[in-house]
């Protein structure tokens, strides 16, 4: 297991809103957030959305970005995943959890290790904690997720529940 887990909005949010949030904390213990992943849930939760309140969960910790070194370079990212990234490459052993694609590419680029919503629902079925997750992962495009076809058969087919 890594020695820290960072997660950006995306995740957080399409795991609340799905009831499988507890399934972070089942997979990695702690989860790390940036102040910057709090204010786009909060700003979420003003605007109407059905957001956790991440205070009452003592299992996610919220952490200061030190060096805003990616803030500055990249442009193209929210607040959420240019500080999920910072904070990824000033600590050693990181887990970084994001969907954006954008910032996926980046995370490649830095060498760190990264997975998705996705990622976390196919390692919560290999690990038990839930029966299928095709079910799961067509609730999450019901939400308004977007995962290429492509995408959702690999994840299937990794879960054993493809149909090929």
């Amino acid at each position: 297991m890594p020695e820290t887990v960072i997660c950006d909005t995306s995740p957080i949010f399409y795991l609340y809103r799905l009831r499988q949030l507890d399934l972070l904390k089942r997979l990695y213990g702690v989860i790390v957030v940036p102040q910057p992943v709090i204010d786009e849930l909060e700003q979420g939760g003003a605007e109407g959305e059905d957001v956790p309140e991440l205070a009452t969960y003592p299992w996610i910790q919220v952490k200061s970005v030190c060096i805003p070194r990616v803030i500055t370079l990249v442009t193209d990212l929210g607040p959420g995943e240019a500080s999920v990234l910072t904070l990824a490459l000033e600590l050693p052993d990181v887990l970084v959890i994001l969907d954006d694609l954008l910032a996926r590419r980046i995370a490649e680029l830095q060498g760190l290790r990264i997975t998705g919503t996705a990622g976390v629902l196919l390692k919560a079925k290999q690990q038990g904690y839930v029966e299928a997750i095709a079910p799961i992962i067509q609730q999450l495009v019901n939400l308004g997720f977007r995962i290429s076809n492509r995408l959702q058969q690999d994840i299937l087919r990794l879960a054993g529940e493809s149909h090929d």
